[in-house]
């Protein structure tokens, strides 16, 4: 088999000049990234893919960088696996969409544009065993459709039910709400077109993931057998900033009496991640070895370098430049449905970052690393015990900064992991909150806990 491995991603990361690199997410040392993508599970290695454009700090020229990993924890950089082929349907970037095994072959369906401002084609690639050589030949498997009401499509997902394959892609209609196209894909090389599947009009959508493009739909279910729908909602005056976020919505799939295909009936919903800092996440669905559950689903986020909103401090575009890489990959996360309501915990396997402790049990505020994992409890219940907000501030004086601040009732934990620059805070029973933040020079963390409360920390160290 191929020499898999380009570069250590995390091992090159502990040596990064900028303080506010991180070192436990795997991404290259230099350029830009958004979207995950092609996120894949094949030949007994994870392979995420993302945007990415390796010359600059800066959102253009994209691409599709490469990491793998054979545990989640010990990641591998590679070279490049999709460029913009000159004259091809992708000349303007090849955008996001997904890995899939085609019969044992590796295959990438993702948006490509031919024109900067123009509309987007699925545009098939074949890649080798090991998902490190691409073979793109311009291959279209679907075009725009011909739909007057239909405005713009992107981000193809593809999806199985009834042991039929399925993809639906985000869209725009001429009347401002948001959509999901239909399509048969009984060949990956020939997309069949079946309409519009849902759009913001369904009340349930409409109200917990409004946008004017879905963009980056997934659609996956939980080992509990429910079906989970999720968007990034986007926006016509967002420029990476993203106010509507990312929500998802909770349903049931069933296939139509007359013509078989499926039917998503959305019943729930929500907010996928409390952060401003959160957009185009990816989810895999996982094999299962049991037949009486469905298999997980992982996902992956893309946290972008945040201008200053919310009261932090954030990085101004000359600051980005100058350090030469913008976007990070949060950790995997594993997606389940408790009670009606979407619940998001880090991949267990991130456990192995955990190190040296620097406190177990402190109570009141304890001074927290720079690459750490705090794991917060509340007090154990009774009455008028162990409410009150938990705080965690950058630096002191008139420039600190409450980068996360959130109420704690007595029995509930939080997991926070600080990489640098990137905040995740996993809340039991709820979804995540991703923030961005930077420390100045001197800069010390400090986490504050309500009575009652209590906090265990470690430095995050690399495994061997």
């Amino acid at each position: 088999m191929t020499d898999l491995a380009l570069s250590s991603t995390l091992s090159l990361a502990a040596t990064h000049p900028d303080p506010a690199f991180p070192r436990f997410h795997p991404r290259p040392a230099q350029g830009w990234i958004n979207d995950p993508n092609g996120v894949s599970y094949i030949n007994g290695r994870y392979h995420v893919f993302f945007q990415y454009n390796p010359l600059s700090a800066r959102h253009s020229q994209i691409q599709w960088g490469h990491v793998s990993s054979p545990d989640l924890v010990h990641w591998e950089e590679h070279p490049v696996a999709l460029s913009p082929q000159p004259g091809g349907p992708d000349s303007a970037g090849c955008w996001t969409g997904v890995v899939t095994s085609d019969d044992g072959v590796p295959t990438a369906a993702y948006s490509g544009v031919q024109d900067h401002g123009g509309h987007s084609q699925v545009v098939i690639a074949r890649g080798s065993a090991d998902l490190v050589a691409w073979s793109q030949d311009g291959h279209v498997a679907a075009s725009m459709p011909v739909d007057p009401l239909v405005t713009a499509v992107r981000d193809p997902f593809i999806f199985r039910f009834n042991g039929a394959r399925y993809a639906m892609q985000g869209a725009g209609l001429a009347d401002g709400r948001a959509a999901l196209l239909l399509y048969t894909v009984d060949s990956l090389d020939d997309w069949k077109y079946q309409g519009i599947w849902l759009t913001t009009a369904d009340p349930v959508a409409g109200l917990h993931t409004p946008a004017e493009i879905w963009e980056c739909p997934q659609l996956v279910q939980v080992p509990t057998g429910e079906w989970v729908m999720m968007f990034s909602l986007w926006l016509s005056g967002d420029d990476h900033e993203h106010a509507n976020g990312v929500g998802h919505l909770i349903g049931s799939l069933s296939a139509d009496p007359e013509t078989g295909l499926p039917v998503f009936t959305p019943v729930t919903g929500g907010k996928s991640d409390l952060g401003r800092d959160f957009y185009a996440p990816q989810i895999v669905q996982l094999t299962s070895g049991s037949v009486d559950c469905a298999p997980a689903a992982l996902l992956w986020g893309w946290a972008n370098e945040g201008p200053g909103r919310d009261g932090r401090r954030g990085r101004a575009q000359a600051e980005i430049d100058d350090a030469g890489w913008s976007g990070v990959l949060t950790h995997p996360r594993v997606l389940s449905v408790v009670e009606g309501s979407l619940v998001v915990t880090p991949a267990p396997e991130v456990l192995a970052y955990r190190g040296a402790a620097v406190a177990l049990g402190a109570a009141g505020s304890v001074t927290v690393p720079g690459f750490a994992e705090v794991l917060v409890r509340g007090s154990g219940g009774g009455s008028g015990s162990g409410s009150g907000s938990v705080e965690l501030v950058l630096g002191s004086g008139p420039a600190a900064q409450v980068v996360y601040s959130d109420p704690l009732a007595a029995g509930e934990e939080l997991r926070i992991f600080l990489d640098a620059s990137l905040v995740e805070v996993y809340r039991t029973g709820s979804v995540a909150t991703t923030l961005r933040a930077y420390p100045a020079p001197g800069e010390s963390w400090e986490l504050t806990l309500p009575t009652g409360a209590t906090a265990d920390v470690w430095e995050l160290t690399l495994p061997a």
